[in-house]
């Protein structure tokens, strides 16, 4: 790694625990204002996890679902935030004090799991079923004492005048999954689509399958994970589409502009390529980099040279699947 890498990986990983640490302190500017608590729609009524920041934006946004008493909740926040588990109780109050009968998390990050636990014990005070999706790659964290009830992609929950359908669209995570609000043809995206911004990923090919799922179903808005109500939600996941494929050539071309010997790091693209952006967010820039670049090894358009350095691919170049 070079010096320079070095120091930006620094000054990236200070600022992003710095936004960690001062929490509010860190929320970006020019975001569209939004209020603790809001009735979206007669079945939908959203919370902010009150945790803003560089990647959560305004904060978590939690949906209460449902015309009834009985409401399900989607997504819990980050764990130790008494003024979001306050807010929660006020909310069910204000909703003719209703209750909570099960959560469903839409993925397993902690700004969306954290506060499982304490959502049982400071607002329901009794355990209730907590659905997910099954994390593979390791144990699923923050799930309630009896652990989580795994869903699978398909499943249906309904409560008083709503009927939420689980779809999985991995990419952002592995286990991620949308709920299909059935009587508005609306989605509940979790951290597939922001209200502001774009997100992180884990695996851009499988991403770019469950963005064009989503672009299919044509739904008539998107409540996301973070951020406001998206009213044009095919513009917006088009939005999505095309940034996606406007940076993977952007990275191309930044490639092609070094000599046919010269290699470059994910660090080097993200300082060439993403222009302006907060040091808070400049590893989650680097992650986003590095997955564009293992799916252009897979096409055969780049070659990596070492652990990090990468270069435009040349006809005399092997596949070596030990950089896979």
């Amino acid at each position: 790694m070079s010096l320079s890498n070095y120091v930006d990986y620094l000054v990236a990983g200070a600022a992003y625990a710095g936004a960690r640490l001062f929490g509010k302190m860190a929320q970006p500017a020019n975001l569209t204002p939004l209020e603790a608590q809001s009735k979206l729609s007669p079945l939908v009524y959203r919370v902010l996890g009150a945790n803003p920041g560089p990647f959560t934006l305004q904060g978590t946004n939690t949906y209460l679902i449902g015309s009834g008493a009985e409401k399900i909740l989607i997504d819990t926040g980050e764990p130790n935030i008494n003024e979001f588990t306050e807010s929660l109780k006020s909310a069910l109050k204000a909703l003719g004090d209703a209750h909570i009968s099960s959560i469903v998390c839409t993925h397993w990050h902690g700004d969306h799991v954290g506060g499982v636990n304490d959502v049982i014990k400071k607002v329901v005070g009794r355990e209730i079923p907590v659905h997910k999706l099954k994390r593979k790659e390791q144990a699923d964290a923050h799930g309630p004492p009896s652990g989580y009830s795994f869903v699978d992609d398909g499943h249906v929950f309904r409560t008083t005048g709503a009927t939420l359908k689980a779809v999985y669209t991995p990419g952002h995570t592995s286990d991620h999954m949308i709920l299909v609000l059935e009587e508005e043809n609306a989605i509940l995206s979790g951290d597939c689509i922001l209200g502001e911004g774009t997100s992180v990923f884990e695996d851009l090919h499988t991403y770019m399958q469950s963005l064009a799922m989503l672009l299919n179903m044509n739904p008539s808005k998107i409540y996301p994970g973070h951020g406001p109500v998206i009213e044009n939600p095919t513009e917006r996941i088009q939005q999505y589409i095309d940034h996606r494929n406007e940076r993977e050539e952007q990275i191309i071309s930044f490639l092609s502009s070094r000599t046919a010997d010269e290699s470059v790091s994910s660090m080097d693209i993200v300082n060439g390529v993403y222009v302006g952006i907060s040091a808070a967010v400049k590893l989650g820039a680097v992650g986003n980099v590095k997955h564009h670049l293992t799916k252009l090894l897979k096409e055969g358009r780049v070659s990596k040279v070492s652990s990090d350095q990468w270069r435009l691919a040349r006809s005399s170049d092997k596949p070596d699947s030990s950089h896979l």
